[in-house]
């Protein structure tokens, strides 16, 4: 983190007295730290007390003569290598989200070309309200990083998730972000859209993709439209956050990834086998659209047209991959996510199929026709965890991908955190 300079954002909020300690970290690492007070920020802690621990003047005004003389507010977001907002309030979430720039703080946050962290803290109300939800979500597309919130106490005395990291977990966030690869683009939006790199370090993750071919005979097949494209994105992702992948891929058109252990199957017999055999693995997310049914018996030899009447095929039910990986046992991963590929009644349909596969969260979408999901480069899904139903607005699925790993990320370090 030495010679790194981060530009520190401190709103207005109870949590404000945590970036004293913040600041007093960074500069121990050996980073160089700027800090703009906002105005609410003020009525928590002072300027005196963060220009002694910055060593450097705390910015607090727009129109502060002598700054913007020399044009300071982009001075100050150009000077950053990361701009780090905590605590982040739900109001300068929403300004953030809106593109709104009313005061020196959002102004530089409009003006950056440079990764933004915010560590957001609030009631959880007013985290889990659906504006804020709107607004996270477009964060999240903008490539903006969290770092949080955790569950706890609260100081209105309320608990709940909305409560910001400590210090030092922050500081942790800071150091793999500066440390991370960076991609072209707006804001140099991170690889691993608003996780980092390390975050899965350790971790096997398994990922189903594609469809299967199930044979009729040596020339024909019963199949589905799925092109592959959202699992592999997903594989991509989780192997961007430093995990192992193994990807069981049915046949596609797509490149293989770098960086990934690929198994080419063909049926889902064979992906079946290909995915138990991959075991044991932290993670497993089957979004391979598995053919439901394979004839009976396929025939060794093309199947001649007959002028009388078409051949009778017998259908039976093909292994469920899903519900076998659900399974309780000493292999199961910590975790096992399943797609639902409906066309009509979404979420019920998509709920029936949590409950009967015994898998932990599934991420359902549309696939009718029009929506152009198969084959196509966006998918809007929708993702049901217990009670829990949260739509996501239409990503790109390489978004989607990220966004979704990101959460597995977030889950697996507060499950962790809850067993110690």
């Amino acid at each position: 983190m030495r010679d790194k300079s981060i530009l520190l954002i401190i709103g207005g909020g109870i949590a404000a007295y945590k970036t004293l300690e913040l600041i007093r970290l960074l500069k121990k690492r050996g980073a160089s730290v700027r800090v703009i007070l906002t105005k609410g920020g003020a009525e928590f802690v002072t300027p005196l007390s963060v220009s002694t621990l910055a060593g450097d003047k705390t910015f607090t005004d727009l129109f502060d003569l002598d700054d913007e003389a020399k044009i300071g507010h982009i001075k100050l977001a150009r000077d950053a290598d990361l701009i780090v907002v905590a605590p982040a309030t739900a109001d300068l979430m929403a300004k953030m989200a809106n593109g709104l720039a009313n005061d020196l703080a959002t102004t530089c946050l409009l003006a950056a070309d440079c990764p933004v962290l915010i560590a957001p803290a609030m009631n959880p109300f007013m985290y889990e309200a659906s504006a804020t939800k709107r607004n996270r979500t477009q964060l999240f597309e903008d490539g903006v990083q969290f770092a949080g919130p955790a569950n706890g106490d609260m100081a209105c005395g309320e608990e709940g998730e909305g409560r910001m990291l400590e210090p030092v977990l922050i500081l942790d966030k800071i150091d793999r972000l500066l440390n991370q690869k960076k991609i072209e683009g707006p804001k140099n939006l991170l690889l691993a859209g608003h996780s980092d790199s390390s975050r899965l370090e350790g971790r096997h993750v398994l990922v189903t993709a594609g469809p299967t071919h199930e044979p009729i005979d040596p020339v024909r097949y019963i199949a589905n439209r799925s092109s592959g494209k959202q699992g592999y994105t997903i594989a991509i992702a989780a192997r961007n956050l430093g995990a192992t992948v193994t990807l069981v891929s049915g046949p596609t058109e797509l490149k293989d990834p770098d960086g990934i252990h690929i198994v080419q199957v063909e049926t889902a017999r064979q992906m079946l086998e290909a995915a138990v055999g991959a075991l044991p693995a932290d993670i497993a997310i089957c979004a391979a659209a598995v053919a439901d049914w394979r004839v009976d018996q396929d025939h060794p030899e093309k199947i001649k047209k007959s002028a009388s009447k078409p051949p009778s095929l017998g259908l039976v039910e093909n292994p469920d991959i899903l519900k076998t990986l659900s399974q309780k046992g000493p292999k199961r991963p910590q975790l096992v996510i399943g797609f639902a590929a409906e066309t009509q009644d979404l979420v019920d349909n998509a709920r029936k199929k949590l409950k009967a596969k015994g898998c932990d969260w599934i991420v359902a979408n549309d696939v009718s026709p029009a929506t152009g999901t198969f084959g196509g480069e966006r998918n809007q899904v929708t993702v049901i965890i217990d009670e829990q139903v949260e739509k996501w607005p239409s990503l790109d699925k390489q978004k989607v991908a990220e966004r979704l790993m990101g959460e597995v990320a977030d889950t697996l370090s507060k499950n962790e955190q809850a067993a110690e």
